[in-house]
This record gives C-alpha cells, sequence and structure tokens, in this order.
C-alpha cells in the first residue's frame, strides 16, 4: 500500500487534476490544447535534451536490456495486429494502428516520473537509455508499417514509401530533442563546454516538462470516452499492460540483466499506451475509437499493474 500511496498516487493524482478541471469546464479544450503542445512540443523534449546530453551512454548502454524491452513491444504490436486481422476481421490499416496501441509504451510521461519515485532520480539513467531509440524507432516502424498497408491500395514506389515514413519521423519534437541531445552529448564528450547558465535555463524549462505533460494528459483523457469495440479495446489493453512486461521480464530474467535494467525495461513496459497511440491512429483516420478509449482505460488500469511490478521486481 505504501508503493501506491507514496510512489503512483501523486503522479495519477495530478493526472487526475487535469481530468478534473477539464470536466468543469476551468480551462476549454483549446487551452488543455496549448498545454499539451507546449509540453510535447517544447518542455519535454528540452527534457530529453538536457537529460541525454549529459547521460553517460557508455556506462547506461546495456543491448540486452534493449533486447528484451523491444522483442516484448514488437511481439506485442504483431500479436495484436494479428489478431485485429485474423480474429476480429478489421481492415489492414485499422490492424496497424491497433497493433501500434499495443506497442508503444508511455515511457516519458509516466515512466520517468513513476521510475523517479520508486527507485530515486539516479534510476532514471536506464529509462532514458530506453527513451534515446524509442520514439524513433517505434515511429519509423509503424509508419513504415502503415504506408507499406497503404502501399497496396496507392501502388506507390518503395522509395516513397520510406520517404514518407522518414519524413514523419524526423519533423516529431521528441525525435530532434533526443537527437540534439545525442549529439550534445559527443560535443561535451570532445571538450566542449557550456555556461553554467545555459544549463540551468534548460533545467528550469526540462522541470516543467512532467507536472505540465502529466496535467494535460488529464485534460486530454477526459476526451476519450469508451465507446464500442470492446473485444479491440480489451485486446490492446491485454497487450500493453501484460504480455509486453511479462515478456520484457522473461527476457531479462533470461539475459541475467542487472537489477537496475531490468527494472527500467520492465517499469517502462508497464505503462499504458499514452496519448501518441491516438495521435498515431489520428494521423490517419483509423481505429480512432480503439485508440481513444484504450488510452483512457489501460491509464487507469496501469496503477495496479504498476504497483504490481513495482512489488516483485527487486
Amino acid at each position: 500500500m505504501t508503493i501506491l500511496i507514496d510512489v503512483i498516487l501523486p503522479v495519477f493524482l495530478i493526472i487526475g487534476f487535469g481530468y478534473l478541471v477539464t470536466w468543469r469546464k476551468m480551462l476549454d479544450e483549446s487551452a488543455i490544447d496549448g498545454v499539451m503542445r507546449f509540453a510535447q512540443n517544447f518542455a519535454v523534449p528540452v527534457l530529453l535534451f538536457a537529460n541525454i546530453a549529459r547521460l553517460d551512454l557508455s556506462g547506461n548502454f546495456n543491448a540486452l536490456m534493449w533486447l528484451a524491452f523491444y522483442t516484448g513491444a514488437f511481439l506485442s504490436y504483431f500479436t495484436g495486429w494479428f489478431v485485429a486481422r485474423r480474429y476480429l476481421g478489421r481492415s489492414p490499416e485499422d490492424a496497424v494502428a491497433i497493433g501500434f496501441c499495443c506497442l508503444f509504451s508511455n515511457s516519458l510521461l509516466l515512466g520517468i516520473p513513476i521510475m523517479e519515485r520508486a527507485y530515486g532520480a539516479e534510476a532514471i539513467a536506464g529509462n532514458l537509455a530506453i527513451i534515446s531509440i524509442h520514439s524513433p524507432l517505434l515511429y519509423t516502424f509503424g509508419i513504415t508499417m502503415m504506408e507499406f498497408t497503404r502501399a497496396r491500395e496507392l501502388n506507390l514506389s518503395l522509395g516513397r514509401v520510406v520517404s514518407r515514413a522518414l519524413r514523419g519521423v524526423l519533423r516529431t519534437p521528441l525525435v530532434i530533442g533526443i537527437f540534439c541531445g545525442l549529439v550534445m552529448n559527443l560535443l561535451l564528450s570532445l571538450g566542449l563546454v557550456l555556461p553554467a547558465g545555459f544549463w540551468a535555463a534548460a533545467d528550469m524549462m526540462a522541470g516543467a516538462a512532467l507536472p505540465t505533460a502529466l496535467f494535460g494528459l488529464g485534460g486530454v483523457l477526459y476526451r476519450y470516452r469508451p465507446e464500442g469495440d470492446g473485444k479491440a479495446i480489451a485486446l490492446c489493453c491485454a497487450c500493453s499492460l501484460v504480455l509486453h512486461p511479462v515478456l520484457t521480464f522473461t527476457l531479462g530474467k533470461l539475459f541475467a540483466l542487472p537489477t537496475g535494467a531490468i527494472r527500467s525495461a520492465v517499469i517502462t513496459a508497464s505503462m499504458a499506451p499514452g496519448v501518441n497511440a491516438y495521435l498515431f491512429a489520428s494521423m490517419y483516420g483509423r481505429a480512432k475509437r480503439v485508440a481513444a478509449s484504450t488510452v483512457l482505460i489501460s491509464t487507469a488500469l496501469s496503477i495496479f499493474t504498476i504497483w504490481f511490478w513495482i512489488a516483485v521486481l527487486p
């Protein structure tokens, strides 16, 4: 119970506050959209930049941790995609969007604050290592799968599909923040010294990222009322909240990962899909109701699955 009250509850209270404020019309939808745009397009990219720029990549790089996490993620995607296509009778494009819901963990807005509160600020190094390729890799994969699926109907060439996928990924602010952080990390390792004021400004901006994003997430979740598609929603929740962390935990034990690495991988894998799953579905106009309802329901259910994994992990 201490884990629930001290670690998980504060994060979800901020989300709940954003939900309450939106529900009671204290802020309208355009204001909430502005909060989320600030968080996702500016504050969170700066947070990623500042942390990755100063991260000891050689000390926190663990290929087996990446393998455990991303094998679980891709197996969750293909499970969701296959069941949606074969047993639920969804269209090929819908199946890709549903698979993306099973694939994309809310590694940043939920994973980082939960990990930090549970194990301390130094414990998020493994999470940042996962996040450093999370958006670029999974967005590239998801966009490529969707573009290849659509290419069959539009008769697009392979080069056109790859070009569209890369443009979509490289324009994402989170990816830009990650890439800039990696470049800065390299420059710092080569001897570049920046004034303390630069890092103070970056840290001030980064400090606003998580509470703002969590508050905005609560406001956005208010719009996502569960509507129909019960089997598809249950499929996405099961893959993202159960299958992915179980696979990651099993592989982590098989690979004999260090305690810190297995914590970071499993906690990140146990996160709900997050708003990005809905944004992906909305981008293509496919399975939007499934994605929206999954974001809301899985975020609520993740209170209990996160509680379970924090209790299980050493």
